[in-house]
């Protein structure tokens, strides 16, 4: 498989159970969906979720439908409609027909709201949140019936349009469903259906007073798009009963089934979306798309490639438990993906001058273009190289101490040679230093006839550093980030049990570094072009900030894992 596919979903008990549907005649086409609450932006554990529906519905030949699960308008906002949809497509899936929305079938699930009245299976209760909760029990101790359980049809309809009409305060009323309050399964002792809240929604405006509660609205919404497959992760197993419930007592058209799989949890990695939220509100980084962020936004903003994270994906097992994946996998298809597709070049994080003090003696005019390939091994063309009298090199690829061994430090040393990659081999002879005793300069000279060959013998360098003209080089802003957590688990809580996920907050997650130097062909490449900057890591330039004037470099990942205990 070359890397620029992306592998079919791997069987699983899902597949197999659609397979075995399919060969015997149950269903004729598979329809899955993906429904995300346009609450926040979608996170690394949500690509997991949409790498399953819509890999199953791909596999199948079937189609997957994108659905937006805004029944909640308190939370929800157009800003997440639209990045979810533009994540999706950068991920590569394609959903069938049209982007649906739960309030598309409001009047709908009002009138089946009317007919479980009707049928005696559905209540207006007044009961306040509190005092349902505590009617609700726990799971020691069953519920006991509301005081309102046994109002009549017609006065339970009564009091449902005047909710709908806006007649009654957020909180004084809800709408139930009449099952069972001694059930072991706590999601049955008459759940919510309907909420008052006085809020204006997305898509229709004020229209509505009350809105459904996900549990009532969601098997509705699979069956009214003839879902054959309702696909989600564990913790809606105990949602399951009251699922088919709803299914079983209504006239829909259809009645999908739901299957669950274990969710993607991530070392060094928080998706509550909830707590994602509260680092954006809390500024603690700047937006869901930080690069620091576990989102979508933010892994493409630092460089990951949609086929990285579906492959990623893809190699992990749809398997009825949950687990902890370490993050470490997920950055091992990230450098495979870069290390096949990124091409090279070079960019001097923290400069110092080289001074080519013999550079007119060899080399006619004041620049020599040199090539060299944009990839090692992938035919990805050549890159132009300008070499001129100024340099800039890394800081710390120069040491004064000539008794370094060349083994511990393979870069350049004072009266000692380096070469420069795809260059000359050139001999360090002398320091400048500034009032304060720093290094301001490195007076060096070239030996000839040294580019792609082998210098004369007595001269062999200590190794390979990269370097930029300082005439033909350009400035850049780049960027270097750091896990965003210190600790493996930022939800889970410490020693004195404290769960505050803000304590594990990485103060050192993101450096700024305002005076790099790059060579001259990264200044016009298009925002998100992915590169290696050779001997420092991957990077890509910013989505939104990088421009020829003002380039601005992302830091994507290491060229190895550099984290503690690796």
């Amino acid at each position: 498989m070359s890397s620029q596919e992306t592998p079919s979903p791997v069987s699983n008990f899902i597949a197999q159970i659609i397979d075995e549907e399919l060969q015997s005649g149950k269903i004729s086409k598979v329809v899955t969906r993906f429904p995300p609450e346009p609450n926040g932006y979608l996170h690394i554990g949500h690509a997991k979720s949409i790498c399953v529906n819509f890999g199953l519905a791909e596999q199948f030949g079937g189609s997957c439908n994108l659905r937006f699960d805004d029944t909640n308008p308190s939370k929800e906002e157009q800003e997440y409609v639209d990045a979810i949809k533009a994540d999706v497509q950068w991920l590569g899936f394609k959903w069938g027909g049209e982007v649906r929305y739960a309030s598309d079938y409001f009047d709908q699930f009002y009138l089946w709201a009317q007919h479980l009245i009707s049928a005696g299976k559905a209540y207006v209760c007044d009961l306040s949140p509190e005092q349902a909760s505590d009617y609700r029990g726990d799971f020691n101790t069953p519920g006991k019936p509301s005081p309102f359980r046994e109002r009549s049809v017609e006065e339970n309809l009564d009091l449902l349009e005047r909710m709908k009409n806006g007649e009654f305060d957020e909180g004084s009323r809800s709408l139930r469903a009449k099952i069972d309050m001694t059930s072991p399964n706590m999601t049955l002792r008459d759940p919510v259906m309907y909420r008052i809240r006085k809020q204006h929604h997305h898509q229709t405006g004020d229209k509505w007073n009350i809105y459904p509660a996900y549990d009532f609205a969601h098997g509705q919404e699979d069956a009214i798009e003839g879902v054959t497959h309702s696909i989600c992760t564990l913790e809606f197993a105990d949602h399951k009963p009251l699922y088919d419930w709803f299914l079983e007592n209504l006239p829909v058209p259809c009645k999908p089934a739901q299957h669950e799989f274990g969710r993607l949890n991530l070392s060094y990695t928080m998706t509550s979306k909830r707590k994602l939220k509260q680092l954006v509100d809390d500024k603690v980084v700047n937006g869901w798309d930080d690069p620091r962020m576990p989102t979508l936004s933010g892994l493409r903003r630092r460089g990951y490639s949609a086929r990285a994270v579906r492959n990623f994906c893809n190699s992990l097992a749809v398997a009825k438990t949950d687990g902890v994946v370490d993050v470490a996998q997920f950055e091992f298809f990230v450098r495979e993906d870069l290390n096949q597709n990124a091409p090279r070049a070079m960019c001097v994080l923290n400069p110092v001058k080289v001074t080519v003090t013999n550079f007119a003696d060899h080399i006619k005019g004041a620049v020599q273009v040199l090539t060299a390939p944009a990839h090692p091994s992938v035919d990805l063309g050549e890159r132009q190289l300008p070499f001129t009298a100024e340099l800039y090199i890394d800081r710390a690829d120069f040491s004064q101490d000539g008794s370094l061994s060349r083994k511990k430090f393979k870069r350049l040393v004072l009266g000692d040679y380096i070469r420069l990659r795809y260059a000359y081999v050139i001999k360090a002879d002398e320091v400048v230093k500034d009032a304060t005793g720093e290094i301001v300069e490195i007076k060096a000279s070239l030996v000839p006839g040294t580019v792609g060959e082998n210098p004369p013998e007595g001269m062999k360098p200590r190794g390979v550093i990269h370097w930029v003209s300082v005439a033909e080089g350009k400035q850049a802003r780049v960027r270097v980030y750091d896990r965003l957590f210190t600790h493996p688990a930022p939800e889970s809580a410490d020693e004195s049990g404290n769960s505050d996920f803000m304590q594990y907050i990485n103060s050192q997650s993101v450096r700024v570094l305002d005076n790099c130097w790059v060579e001259p062909g990264l200044v016009s490449v298009a925002p998100e072009s992915g590169f290696q900057f050779e001997r420092e890591g991957y990077f890509v330039a910013d989505r939104y900030e990088h421009s020829a004037d003002k380039p601005v470099f992302n830091m994507t990942i290491g060229l190895r894992d550099s984290s503690p205990g690796k």
